[in-house]
């Protein structure tokens, strides 16, 4: 009698169980998941865990700058006039109406396009310039204001998206629409990890921060195998969810059922050769060594008092954004190749005066601290760190503009980030905008042009680095992309 699971086999699976040579089989290749660089078509079909874990590239295209990223996603978008972009005119002008020059023909979102009048807005707060470079910084980022020697600063990047989720998606897998794989993923599938013992791509998001919501599919694998995921941390007892045995489970006793199910796995793909059978055993296996790596690394009883006083009080709070900042750079130093920390809030339509300096009374301090951590352990030079959002703001104000108060919209057309370290130049300023800060006058950025520079730090040419799916090769950068030169070291 047939096998049941002989029965139900589908195209695909039947197709991949099929000798390559002959015609079907190999005319119906292009269903099958492309191993970049892949040795041949039989390591495609049977996947190699220890490929896996060492990246599908066998070695990088370039030689890599960075070893790792810690890329601190600022979500909401923060206003670069209130942070880096620093424009008197806007003081100077506070209250006029933005010229209809200026504008020209670009979109507004609805939450200001009904407006009668945009008042441009002057920032509250004052800026000064610092270090041997003469970054202007504002006055309420007193701790990155000490740090700019060791910063690249971006002031030309642009996006297409003007609203949240699909600029942040934009951002973390260069698709505005949900699907695609994250930039940790793909840095992970090309390259692999440097600590067997943790995940290469660790989530963190600061905990009650508020905000834009977040989704899992920010650090999805998307099409790419499901190994490369990001593993979220979380704040508290318990980092890694389900991650510890249940009740009356003791290690022996996990160990035998990790033996007993690897044996149902393999048993499973000998019959139907899916390569996501694989991933799941990589994954039950890895979860077991965590076991032992993720308390250690989580533990900061051996951190010594100047630590926390460099990162703030904060950073004994785990979950806060000051605390994540110091376990990423725990991460670091046992090599997690791809750490990415998300902290909400910085959506100020209204209130923004109050609201961004909260925001970075939540974060300078953290953020300045780990770079300073990082290069005083000798860490900084191999270690690529990213400060940004996912758009910026407008010049005019949402809503009522008064001397004290007011708010700002979603800006795609120019926006601030900074990098530090990893292979990019120290104490630069990058692009302009114009006086009004609505409009870029030198050097753009655009979203696949970071993407595109981040990972060349990493030793990997985006245009090669390519996953076959449904018939077309993708990448992070889609067809477009250029590695920004100027600010390489």
């Amino acid at each position: 009698m047939t096998d049941l699971f002989e029965k139900t086999l589908n195209r695909r699976q039947f197709l991949s169980r099929t000798t390559l040579g002959a015609g079907i089989g190999a005319a119906s290749l292009s269903g099958i998941p492309n191993i970049s660089m892949a040795k041949d078509l039989s390591q495609a079909l049977t996947p190699n865990m220890n490929v896996e874990l060492n990246g599908h590239m066998g070695q990088p295209h370039l030689p890599a700058k960075a070893k790792r990223v810690i890329y601190l996603f600022q979500s909401g978008g923060p206003s670069q006039l209130e942070t880096f972009d620093y424009k008197p005119l806007l003081n100077k002008m506070h209250g006029q109406e933005l010229p209809a020059e200026v504008r020209g023909e670009q979109v507004l979102t609805g939450m200001s396009a009904q407006q009668s009048s945009l008042p441009l807005a002057g920032s509250i707060y004052g800026f000064n310039q610092h270090g041997d470079s003469g970054a202007w910084v504002s006055e309420i980022l007193p701790h990155t204001a000490e740090i700019v020697d060791d910063l690249c600063f971006v002031k030309s990047m642009y996006t297409d998206q003007i609203n949240h989720d699909p600029a942040i998606t934009f951002l973390q897998t260069g698709f505005p629409i949900a699907g695609r794989p994250s930039i940790g993923a793909w840095l992970n599938y090309g390259l692999g990890t440097d600590n067997h013992n943790l995940p290469p791509f660790i989530v963190m998001v600061s905990t009650n921060a508020g905000g834009q919501p977040l989704y899992s599919r920010l650090w999805g694998n998307g099409f790419l195998p499901s190994i490369h995921q990001g593993v979220q941390f979380r704040g508290g007892k318990d980092p890694v969810l389900y991650l510890n045995n249940p009740p009356g489970v003791d290690m022996k006793m996990r160990s035998k059922m990790m033996r007993h199910l690897k044996s149902l796995h393999d048993e499973q793909y000998a019959k139907w050769h899916d390569a996501e059978i694989q991933s799941r055993i990589a994954q039950y296996e890895m979860a077991e060594r965590m076991q032992a790596s993720v308390p250690d690394v989580t533990d900061f009883s051996d951190e010594p008092e100047w630590v926390f006083e460099l990162y703030g009080p904060d950073s004994r709070k785990p979950g806060t954004y000051a605390a994540n900042c110091l376990l990423a750079r725990r991460l670091a130093e046992r090599n997690v190749k791809f750490t990415q920390l998300y902290h909400q809030g910085w959506d100020q339509h209204d209130n923004l005066p109050g609201g961004i300096k909260a925001q970075c009374k939540n974060t300078d301090q953290a953020s300045a601290a780990l770079v300073t951590d990082l290069k005083q352990r000798g860490l900084l030079d191999d270690t690529l760190v990213i400060w940004g959002g996912e758009f910026g703001r407008t010049n005019y104000s949402q809503g009522k503009l008064t001397a004290t108060n007011y708010g700002r919209d979603h800006h795609p057309g120019c926006f601030t980030m900074w990098m530090a370290g990893g292979g990019v130049k120290a104490g630069i300023t990058h692009g302009e905008t114009d006086e009004f800060g609505y409009n870029i006058v030198k050097d753009p950025v655009h979203v696949h042009d970071f993407q595109a520079t981040l990972m060349h730090l990493m030793g990997v040419d985006h245009e090669r680095l390519t996953y076959k799916y449904q018939g077309r090769r993708f990448r992070l950068t889609d067809v477009h992309g250029k590695v920004i030169k100027q600010i390489l070291a």
